[in-house]
């Protein structure tokens, strides 16, 4: 059950909309279900001799009367709050709609269980599933109400209300997720025939733009090539930039562009939030860029999962590590192969969400993974199963991020995690199916299968069984005789493979070793060309370029808005 609450100044309009048809004539039966008196309030929906403007009035009686006192018109004293259940849900009564609906004013302070001097509200039902609360937000006495943090008091009181009436129960928030979009701006997405609002669509360009940037230049630069408007505000005594506002190609509203500002589509795209990120990369040297980015990328994901499973670590270290494994998402999603972009995208979006929680973050902490993220950039294409070993990191540091969410009770974070995980497996699958195949194919003889497993017996007994019993043992057991064939000794192959604590929590883990081994004579080779191709890379582009064209060959949402 989600309340979504919004503030405005004409009271017959929002009412004429919840009488009315609708914009697509979905709007079946307007009605009242609860009022502040519902022997006071006309129902335009039932009663043939009630108008809209009569209701407006009654509503917006104490509005008028602290009009006259003051001499101008109480601000934002329009309070709108659609209340809507899930698609599995059952369907309410308007009995169970009014309850609702009184119980959300009382949690939101517009109309306290028993006070008299309360603000005048009405619920209307003009859909199976969700109710319109229009409330105008004066009291009697000419007071405002104290509605300070309503939306989150009111999502309280809506988890206590979808366990008691056996409708599908949402995870509780802490005050850290990005706004919504409107209805209002579903129904304009709907009406152009995209697949995403604006607001949607910029948060997802904004925080691929920021896990690709330095700086902030960096920054609005790639907004700008990516066709989004940036407005910024400057500081008049510093006349540095103090906040900006991102709007999307062709979004306008009376002529002028629609404006979401950075910190309303999302918290860590504040500017001071930015500012943070990218000092602390600024101030966190980094030594040359790997052989090839690709393995670093699996290492640096190694290592953010070792701290986020270190139960001493610093709390704010390892939330670092959440927001840069974020970041690292957004970046390896723009040169991954191909059949794995849309699931990777997928993840990405999903886990903005688990980036954020009460704990700040401390992001020199996660430096290491956010610049691995950015090298891919400049390194080469050709990853191989590199590729795979990462998809294969990052399901584990998923894993890790949402059971340090949920040790922590962060619940719409930890199942943002859990979400994102259900994308990077599928990721991973496409990628490692076909190559696990083959090597299944290619199984040695019994007999080096025997030596083989005699090694790892010797070499790794604790995890000797689980690997054993893995389906994806007899492909193992190729990539060592591959390796053994190139002059490498299998027991040391498998001793630096199993470095790293996330082997003792892998459902799969032979598929770990399988991705670790791989020095074969063609990936030193692959390696080698991918050390000269970063140099020449960093010479000829910069980190706008790749992205921008990326950006623009895939985008999320059409141009020309």
């Amino acid at each position: 059950m989600v309340p979504d609450i919004s503030t405005g100044n004409d009271t017959r309009g929002l009412l004429a909309y919840a009488f009315g048809p609708g914009r697509r004539d979905e709007h079946l039966d307007p009605h009242l279900v609860a009022a502040w008196d519902m022997a006071g309030a006309p129902d335009p929906g039932r009663d043939p001799t009630a108008t809209i403007t009569q209701l407006a009035k009654r509503l917006d009686q104490y509005v008028t009367l602290a009009t006259r006192e003051r001499g101008t018109r109480p601000p934002n004293h329009v309070w709108h709050c659609p209340v809507r259940t899930a698609p599995t849900d059952r369907l309410l009564s308007d009995t169970e709609w009014a309850e609702v609906a009184r119980r959300v004013v009382a949690a939101a302070g517009i109309a306290p269980e028993g006070d008299e001097q309360a603000c005048r509200w009405v619920a209307v039902r003009h859909a199976k599933d969700h109710i319109h609360i229009i409330a105008t937000s004066v009291r009697a006495d000419g007071r405002r109400p104290r509605s300070n943090r309503d939306g989150q008091r009111a999502q309280a009181e809506c988890r206590k209300i979808e366990k008691e009436f056996g409708l599908r129960q949402l995870k509780q928030g802490d005050g850290t997720a990005p706004k919504t979009p409107t209805g209002a701006e579903r129904a304009k997405a709907e009406r152009q025939g995209h697949a995403v609002t604006a607001r949607a669509w910029l948060r997802e360009q904004a925080h691929t733009a920021a896990a690709a940037s330095r700086n902030e230049e960096d920054y609005f630069a790639i907004l700008t090539d990516l066709g989004i408007t940036v407005h910024t505000r400057i500081g008049p005594e510093s006349g540095e930039v103090i906040g900006y506002s991102l709007s999307a190609p062709g979004d306008t509203a009376a002529g002028q562009p629609v404006k979401f500002g950075g910190s309303k589509l999302s918290p860590d795209l504040s500017i001071h939030r930015l500012r943070e990120r990218f000092n602390a990369q600024s101030a966190t040297p980094l030594t040359d860029p790997p052989t090839h980015p690709w393995q670093q990328a699996e290492r640096t994901l190694r290592f953010a999962h070792a701290i986020l499973t270190d139960p001493d670590a610093d709390p704010h270290q390892a939330q670092g590590e959440i927001a840069a494994f974020a970041d690292f998402l957004h970046t390896a999603t723009l040169y991954a192969p191909r059949p794995t972009r849309t699931e990777l995208r997928a993840a990405a979006v999903a886990f903005n969400r688990a980036n954020r929680s009460a704990i700040r973050a401390d992001h020199q902490a996660g430096h290491a993974l956010r610049k691995a993220g950015q090298e891919l950039l400049y390194g080469t294409h050709s990853a191989g199963e590199f590729v795979i070993a990462v998809l294969a990191a990052a399901i584990h540091l998923a894993v890790a991020a949402a059971r340090w969410h949920e040790q922590r009770g962060h619940q719409q974070q930890a199942a943002a995690a859990h979400q994102a995980l259900t994308h990077l497996r599928t990721a991973y699958q496409q990628q490692a199916a076909p190559i696990l195949t083959e090597l299944a194919h290619r199984t040695p003889p019994t007999e080096t299968v025997a030596r083989y497993e005699a090694a790892l017996r010797t070499v790794l007994p604790t995890h000797a069984d689980r690997i054993l019993t893995d389906p994806a043992w007899p492909a193992l057991a190729t990539v060592l005789r591959r390796a053994e064939t190139d002059g490498r000794r299998p027991a040391e192959l498998l001793t630096e493979a199993a470095e790293g604590r996330e082997l003792d929590t892998a459902e799969l883990p032979a598929q770990v070793l399988i991705w670790r081994i791989g020095n074969t004579p063609d990936r030193r080779k692959a390696a080698a060309t991918a050390a000269s191709t970063v140099a020449a890379r960093r010479s000829a582009t910069s980190a706008t370029a790749p992205l921008s064209a990326d950006a623009k060959a895939h985008p999320t949402r059409r141009r020309g808005r």
